[in-house]
Order: C-alpha cells, then sequence, then structure tokens
C-alpha cells in the first residue's frame, strides 16, 4: 500500500534565549585545567550549559535527550558532572569530550539531590520518590537503595573517613544510615517543619540543618566507635564546646544506647535568622583553613546572607583569649601563685563559631548559590537568579568589612521574564521575539543576538515590510515602533485604551490592523513622514478607522484576498466581517470558552480556530459551517497558525505541546514535544522550512523541516510505545523473592531497555541450545563417518589433519561464547534487573554456562556477579532442585579456585609495582603522590587527635 499523502517531519534544531533553568541549580566547574571559578555550569531545559563567565559565551553544552535537569553536581577530580532528570535517570558527562557513557535509572519521579563522595567513586541521588539510592561509579552498577524517609530527598551527604551517609527529607527529618549493613541507626527528630539544607563542617563534627522555620540549628557530632578503636584512656568528659547544660548526665558509667554505637549528634544551638521565611538552599567550600556558608532565603529583597565558620579550636581559644584579658588585672595581683580557680570559665555560643561577614544584593531574586574558595583569600560566588539571569560576585574575606563587588552578568543570551510574541523576517533569516520589557531579533543561522531593545509589555508583534522596521503592540494599548539599524524607538502611537492583544498586517501590505481590549478593531495606513529633529523620513502610522465591537477583542486576521476579516470575541464568539464596508458577514459559535488565536488558509477556503476550551474547530469561510471539531490539547489551545500555502496548521497549548494538524482530513499529523512549560507563542517562516517557539521555561525553541516523510501509523505506533514505557517506569520496582520490604532494597528499575536485554538473553539461550543440538547432531554423523574413513584407510597424518580442522572449527565458532558476548553487552547499571526479569527455566542452563566460563577464565567477575545475584534471588528453587546440586558444588569448587588465582596475580602485580616505585625512588630521589596523600592522611589525623585533647582538657 503506497503513501496517498506525504507529511514531512519537523524535528527539534536548537534552544536558545535561556541561561540558566530556574529547576536545577549552578555549580562551579573546572575546563581542561583552566581558571579556577571561570567557569560555570547551569542547565538548560533538557540540556546542561557550561558558561565562561569572564567572556559571556557558551563553551561547552551537554547534550540532553527529552526530559529536564533537575540537579547538578561535580565530580571531586573536575573531570566529569553526573547530571540528575525529570524522570530519574542521572547521566554522567566527561567535561572534557562532553559525551555520556555511564548512565543510571533506578528513581520514578525527579531527582532532587547528587552526591559524590571523598574519592568520586560512589555516587548518592535522591528523589522526589522518597528513596536514596548509592550508585558504584567505577563498576556503573547500583549498590543499593535505602528506603525510610516520606517526602521529597532534600540533601545527602557522604562523610568522607566514615562509611556512613546522612540524608534530610521535607518529612522534617535527619537520618543517619550505615552504608556497611544499608541500616538506618539514628533519625533526628529536632525540626518542626521540613529540613531544606544540611552541612557538614568543622572536619565533619558538626552538622547544620536549616528549615522552614526562623531557625539555624547546630549539631555536634561524636564518634564513638573511632575514639574506642584509639585506645583512648576513657577519662570523664568535660563540657564540650556547645553542649548544653542537660549534656552531664551522660557520665562515664552509663550504658550507651543503641543509636550512639555509631556516633551521637546532639544539639549545640542554633541560629535566629532575620527573616522568618524558609532557607533555600546552604552552601560552604571548605577546601581552605576557613570555612564560608552562605545560605539564601525565599525572600523577595534578593539578598545572600554570607557567614564565616571557623574551627571549633579555633573559636573556643579566641573566647579564652578575650575571658583571660578581662582577668588579666586579677591575674597580675596573684603574680606569685598560678592556681587553678584563675582561669575563667568561658561559656561557648554558636556565636564565637559562626561569624557573620556581608550580605550580597542580587538585582534580582536568588534561586540558587554556589560558592568557591580562591588563593589569597578571595571568595568568589555565582548567583541563578529567577529572571534567567546569571551573576557573578567576589569579594575579599581577609578584609575587616568584606564587601561584595560584581564581577559579571550574564543577560544578552535571554529574555528577563517570559516571550509571548514571535516573529520572522520576510527572508527567513530574522527572528524577533518580544517579552515584558525587551525585544531581542536574532539571526536563525547562528542564533546570536542582532539587536536588543528596550519596550513596554509586548503582546504582539510583527515585521514591516522591508524588514527594516518593527512594530509591537502593547499592554498599555500603545504601537510602538523600531528601526532595527539603529535599535532606536521611532515613535509611540497610543492606538487603545486597553490591552492590544493581536496585530496583523494587511495582504496588501499598505497597512495593519488591531484589535485589543476596549472592544474596537483599528485599521491603520503606513506613512512616511519627515521626522523634525533628524530631517530625514521615518516611518509611522495612521490611524483610518474603527470597527466598534461589543465585546474585548482577542483576535484579528485579515483573509489573504483581504475580503475578509475575521475577529474572535471575549463571547466565545468569532465575527467575520467585509473588509471594505465593515459590514457583518457570519458568526461563528460553538466554542465553550473564549476563543485565543485564529488563522485563514492561503485560499481563503477554511479559518481555524483554538479555544481556551482545548478545542480546535475547522470552518468554511464560505458558509460557516464547522466542517470538525477536534479536542486538541489537554490545556488551553495559545496559538494557530497556518503552514504557508498549504492546509497544514500548527497549534500550541498550555499542556506543554506543539501538534501539527490535517485541515482536510482533520488528522493529528505530528506532536513536538520538548518545552517543560505552558508554551505562548509560535511563528512560522515563509517558506514553512523552520518553527520558533517560546515558553514559560525561558526558553526558545527552533524546529526544522526535514526531507523524512511521516507515516501515520508509525506515528501512532510509537505514540502507543511512549505511553507503555512511562507506565512501566511508573509501576513498583522489582522485588527480589523471598525478601521482606524493608530500608534496603535493590537499586535498579524495570524500564523498557531491562525487558529488552532480557529478552536478547533468552534468545541467546534459545540459539545456544538449537545450535548445541545440531553440534550434536553432526558430533553423530561425523562419528559414522569417521568409523567408515578408519576402514578406508588408517594413515595417521589424516588423521591429525582432521583433528586440526576439528579444533580449527570449534575456535571459530562456539555458541556458549554468544550467550556470553550478549551478557556483556548488557549496561552495567541494567544488568541485575535484566536478569532479575529472566524467567526461572532459562537459569539451570545460564548457571552451566558459568561454570564452563569460570574454568575457561573467561570474564570471571562479571560472571561472578551474575552468579551471586541469580543464586540470592532464586535461592530456594535453585537448592531444592536435585539436578542442580551437583552443578552448584562444581560451581562452588571452581569459582573459589580461580578467584584465589587472580587474586595471587593480583597481590603479585602489586607486588611487583611497590618494587618498581622503591626503584624509581631510590635512583631518581622523588616521591610518588601516593605515598604524599598518604602521609598528608597521617597530619590530619595526628591535627584531630590534638584537637580532641584540647577539648577533654578544657
Amino acid at each position: 500500500m503506497g503513501l496517498t499523502k506525504q507529511y514531512l517531519r519537523y524535528v527539534t534544531s536548537a534552544v536558545f534565549g535561556v541561561i540558566g533553568s530556574q529547576k536545577a541549580n549552578i555549580a562551579y566547574v573546572t575546563l581542561r585545567g583552566g581558571e579556577r571559578g571561570r567557569y560555570v555550569a547551569v542547565a538548560a531545559c533538557e540540556h546542561v550549559f557550561i558558561w565562561d563567565v569572564r567572556k559571556g559565551e557558551k563553551v561547552l553544552i551537554l547534550q540532553g535527550q527529552k526530559h529536564e535537569v533537575t540537579f547538578l553536581c561535580p565530580s571531586p577530580d573536575g573531570i566529569h558532572i553526573a547530571v540528575g532528570y525529570e524522570d530519574g535517570a542521572v547521566r554522567i558527562f566527561s567535561l572534557l569530550s562532553g559525551e555520556s557513557n555511564v548512565s543510571f535509572n533506578g528513581h520514578k519521579s525527579a531527582v532532587t539531590v547528587l552526591h559524590y563522595d571523598r574519592l568520586g567513586a560512589r555516587l548518592v541521588t535522591g528523589s522526589k520518590d522518597t528513596d536514596v539510592i548509592v550508585w558504584d561509579i567505577i563498576n556503573e552498577c547500583g549498590l543499593y537503595r535505602l528506603r525510610g524517609h516520606k517526602d521529597i530527598i532534600t540533601q545527602a551527604l557522604f562523610l568522607k573517613d566514615k562509611n556512613l551517609l546522612v540524608t534530610s527529607s521535607k518529612d522534617s527529618f535527619v537520618k543517619w544510615w550505615d552504608l556497611d549493613t544499608q541500616h538506618c541507626f539514628k533519625t533526628m527528630v529536632g525540626h518542626r517543619s521540613e529540613v531544606w539544607g544540611m552541612l557538614l563542617l568543622n572536619l565533619e563534627t558538626r552538622l547544620l540543618t536549616g528549615s522552614a522555620d526562623s531557625e539555624l540549628r547546630a549539631w555536634d557530632i561524636n564518634y564513638v566507635q573511632e575514639e574506642k578503636a584509639e585506645g583512648e584512656p576513657k577519662v570523664k568528659k568535660g563540657k564540650t564546646l556547645l553542649d548544653e547544660d542537660d549534656d552531664e548526665d551522660n557520665e562515664e558509667g552509663e550504658d550507651e544506647s543503641v543509636e550512639e554505637r555509631i556516633l551521637s549528634c546532639k544539639k549545640a544551638g542554633s541560629i535566629l535568622r532575620e527573616a522568618r521565611d524558609r532557607v533555600i538552599s546552604l552552601t560552604t567550600d571548605a577546601k581552605h583553613s576557613k570555612s564560608y556558608l552562605l545560605f539564601h532565603l525565599l525572600q523577595t529583597n534578593a539578598v545572600l546572607l554570607l557567614f564565616c565558620v571557623l574551627s571549633s579550636v579555633v573559636g573556643f581559644l579566641h573566647q579564652l583569649v578575650k575571658a583571660c584579658c578581662v582577668a588579666a588585672p586579677c591575674c597580675r595581683a596573684q603574680e606569685d601563685t598560678v592556681e587553678e580557680a584563675a582561669v575563667p570559665v568561658v561559656e561557648r555560643t554558636l556565636k564565637d563559631e559562626i561569624i557573620r561577614l556581608t550580605n550580597v544584593k542580587a538585582s534580582a531574586k536568588i534561586r540558587w548559590v554556589d560558592c568557591l574558595s580562591c588563593p589569597g583569600g578571595e571568595l568568589k560566588v555565582a548567583l541563578l537568579l529567577q529572571n534567567n539571569t546569571i551573576e557573578t560576585y567576589s569579594l575579599k574575606t581577609s578584609d575587616k568589612t568584606p564587601t561584595a563587588n560584581k564581577t559579571a552578568r550574564l543577560t544578552l543570551g535571554g529574555h528577563r521574564t517570559d516571550v509571548r510574541t514571535l516573529a520572522f523576517s520576510s527572508d527567513n533569516l530574522a527572528v524577533l521575539s518580544a517579552s515584558g520589557d525587551t525585544v531581542k531579533v536574532w539571526n536563525r543561522s547562528t542564533l546570536q543576538v542582532i539587536r536588543t531593545m528596550a519596550c513596554e509589555y509586548a503582546l504582539c508583534s510583527l515585521f514591516v515590510p522591508g524588514d527594516r522596521q518593527i512594530i509591537l503592540g502593547t499592554k498599555s494599548g500603545k504601537l510602538q515602533i523600531f528601526e532595527l539599524a539603529s535599535g532606536s524607538l521611532l515613535e509611540t502611537v497610543d492606538a487603545h485604551d486597553g490591552a492590544l492583544w493581536s496585530l496583523s498586517l494587511a495582504p496588501d501590505q499598505r497597512g495593519i490592523v488591531t484589535g485589543s481590549a476596549d472592544k474596537t478593531v483599528k485599521f491603520w495606513e503606513f506613512e512616511l513622514i519627515k521626522d523634525q529633529g533628524t530631517g530625514q523620513k521615518r516611518l509611522t502610522v495612521k490611524h483610518t478607522r474603527t470597527l466598534q465591537l461589543e465585546e474585548d477583542v482577542l483576535c484579528v486576521r485579515f483573509s489573504p484576498d483581504q475580503r475578509l476579516l475575521a475577529v474572535s470575541l471575549l463571547d466565545c464568539t468569532v465575527k467575520i466581517f467585509y473588509t471594505d464596508t465593515l459590514k457583518f458577514f457570519l458568526s461563528l459559535y460553538g466554542h465553550k470558552l473564549p476563543v485565543l488565536c485564529l488563522d485563514i488558509s492561503h485560499d481563503s477556503t477554511l479559518i481555524a480556530t483554538g479555544s481556551a476550551d482545548r478545542n480546535v474547530k475547522i470552518w468554511g469561510l464560505d458558509f460557516g459551517d464547522c466542517h470538525r471539531s477536534m479536542f486538541a490539547h489537554d490545556d488551553s489551545v495559545m496559538f494557530l497558525q497556518f503552514v504557508p500555502k498549504t492546509h497544514l496548521f500548527f497549534t500550541a497549548g498550555k499542556d506543554k505541546k506543539i501538534k501539527q494538524w490535517d485541515a482536510d482530513k482533520f488528522e493529528l499529523i505530528q506532536t513536538l514535544e520538548g518545552h517543560h512549560r505552558e508554551v505562548w507563542c509560535l511563528t512560522i517562516s515563509p517558506n514553512g522550512d523552520h518553527i520558533v517557539s517560546s515558553s514559560h521555561d525561558k526558553s526558545l525553541r527552533l524546529w526544522e523541516r526535514t526531507r523524512e516523510p511521516i507515516i501515520l501509523e508509525e506515528e501512532r505506533e510509537m505514540v502507543r510505545e511512549a505511553e507503555f514505557e512511562e507506565s512501566m517506569s511508573k509501576g513498583d520496582a522489582p522485588v527480589v523473592p523471598g525478601e521482606t520490604q524493608g530500608e534496603a532494597a535493590p537499586a535498579g528499575k524495570k524500564t523498557v531497555e531491562t525487558v529488552k536485554a532480557a529478552e536478547r538473553i533468552m534468545e541467546a539461550l534459545e540459539l545456544y541450545k538449537e545450535e548445541m543440538r545440531k553440534m550434536e547432531e553432526h558430533k553423530y554423523a561425523c562419528e559414522n563417518a569417521g568409523k567408515q574413513v578408519e576402514t578406508l584407510s588408517n594413515n595417521p597424518t589424516f588423521k591429525t589433519l582432521l583433528l586440526q580442522l576439528h579444533f580449527c572449527c570449534l575456535s571459530f565458532f562456539q555458541p556458549s561464547r554468544y550467550v556470553l558476548d550478549v551478557i556483556k553487552k548488557v549496561r552495567s547499571s541494567e544488568l541485575e534487573v535484566s536478569l532479575l526479569v529472566l524467567p526461572f527455566p532459562y537459569v539451570p542452563e545460564l548457571l552451566r554456562l558459568f561454570n564452563s566460563y569460570i574454568q575457561q577464565g573467561l570474564e570471571v567477575e562479571l560472571v561472578c556477579r551474575c552468579l551471586f545475584f541469580l543464586l540470592k534471588i532464586h535461592f530456594g528453587q535453585i537448592s531444592s532442585n536435585q539436578m542442580l546440586l551437583s552443578v552448584i558444588d562444581e560451581l562452588r569448587t571452581n569459582t573459589l579456585s580461580k578467584v584465589h588465582e587472580i587474586r595471587d596475580v593480583m597481590g603479585f602485580n602489586r607486588a611487583a609495582l611497590q618494587f618498581l616505585q622503591r626503584e624509581i625512588e631510590s635512583k631518581e630521589d622523588v616521591m610518588f603522590f601516593a605515598e604524599a596523600t598518604g602521609r598528608l592522611e597521617e597530619k590530619k589525623k595526628r591535627r584531630r587527635k590534638r584537637e580532641r585533647a584540647v577539648l577533654t582538657i578544657a
């Protein structure tokens, strides 16, 4: 069956106009060993933009796929960046190449937090689905899922020297997890509302939490196991730095509680904030001797609060010196005797450790913050603002009264408010976009801004014929005329008394028509008048006629033959008038809510209307009959326009979608998905090859028409597959048989990819069985043929040639190797879920294959991982099957011997490398970085011991 009508596909070409999306945070990154603090990473819808704040240029784009970015986290080595998405996926990009080779899929909804451990080998993710998942970056697989919170995860932090994790959530709880046992051993319930931010300070001995109330809480952390392991003598504890009075009950002889066997976390105090709004985020950079704490609140005054966090010992000594200075006269009077009573008693407060430095006043409401400490006492701060702007500040923390100096502001690449009107130039090369304060003209091919001009709140726009001037209709009812060459405002005309909702160019290109909320439609003609200031001619508009109506005018359009004028009114009807006499011709009624947009086809035979009732109706202009009413969008239809010289038209809706329709067959041709918020408007180029759309997500999107045809049945099949995948992703996580629902669970998630991987494994096993059966038949036939050959000739050379041919065939074709290759091609992060989907009848054959792989030494690590997982989930069925007991015994023997062999080889190689290291160090008198790192860790450990000794004595 051939194609009766051919449609061409539109695909997304570029995203521009967005500097930084508001849903994800901002983060400092380093590119190719560049200057620290020069590059920032921000989300741009589904992509990630790396901006050079010094030049104001976009230097790298990390390409996303479909879903919006929700969180960013650079790796500790600065080479990679982890990106979380709206659908729960996590991808790790290389900042050197911009490519992503590692991806994880375990959450059901948006990722809300990402954090690396100290070595960058593990990644913890939190989500709106209330789960916390720990991923192994090196093996590219999920380790475990931690359940316990009842609301969105807001923060998750690894401890550097302990295998512990601390998480916070909107359920007002802070939980401590022992990652060795995947168990929550302590839950802090000291908050009365949601916990929005959390930080570890002072070598992880202080926890700072921020919530929705006006209190910033601090908690002292005491690691119990560490003290026991170091063998320090137990002494009666004096008051620690910020212990409360009731802590004196913890005497030496008291029994330890269960949750304090690992650590104890007790409230040290709180800081009352000036504002009562909730904390948006807490940020710090503790790579230097001092930590600088930044937190900002949900305020309208756009203020960032900056604090300096002193170490506990420094704060204590600072307060002790002040107390000694006060008590100095008493000490001098008793110089001969130094009594213990002369030492003053010091009362510790949080104000001695957390010192307020300054405030940073941004130009707009702050959405996200990141900071970076630089050598020389300089602190750099990057702000992502609510109005699609990035600002960076720098301040000298060594100054007595540090002041923040603005170093950069990125505004050129986008609008501050939503773009409500778009227009294409007649040559298809320039795109006009106008928002609440500016109008910009873009080059379509390079997506660079050509002109930026200040304007009033624009609602509609068009290019004047000749593309030298543009006209805007504003919310205040004015017409603004701009000249593109100079970027200047030529004239402002007070056209209407209400909002000017619609502009339409006359087909003869001699004038325009405007419709307004003041219930009038006005006709204007272009004129050239002499400017009194310059003496040169300039463009203006002259009012010629007015059509008075009974309702507010929402949209006006000329018919291409200029015979009719269509006007949509607030009473849900569309009135059609004759252009020359302004007499009434037709009334189109049928919509239940006002018609927000309409357009007329190029041959003036059809009119399409889109309404807030989510329907699109197609009418005939000859008699005003409704040809078809179609349910178009899940929310209001905001814009509608015909493709030039066709009966195809596009609609844009508040449901974030753009759809293409056939007005003759009344069919949906294509759905363009990409915007993440309401789509306000779109414009189609005069040749129909390009579309530009704008959305509430602050982005402009360019769509291109390709030469690829669209087959409607295939499109419908793709829609059904997408719905199936979405329903599968929202399903429950796979449950391991025989295990109850607990705090720890598998990290993976059943998806279409895991199901397809399981199907490929099953198909490979079926092919393996079939090929083995054929090889058995071939072997039997060869044995019969061999007997006949043996009777004919007993030549040993002939037998040797037959054996060589047999071994060559085996080496070139081994069905078991094919199964192993299929398993190797499954993504590491999806392997366990794929094996979980695998039906049990395939497991026995797979175990026998694993035994042969281990005997041959093929991919022992991968085979052991699959083997242990299958034994874990199918333990009951395997242990009850008598046929598999011999296979399991053989597997146990072979696996132990092979793993010991591999361990011995690794130990031998490690010893050889250490020997080479000693040889090179002795010959060249150098020290390797690994040894230097080890010595640095020892130095830090000794320093922590000294600090604890000072605290105990005090």
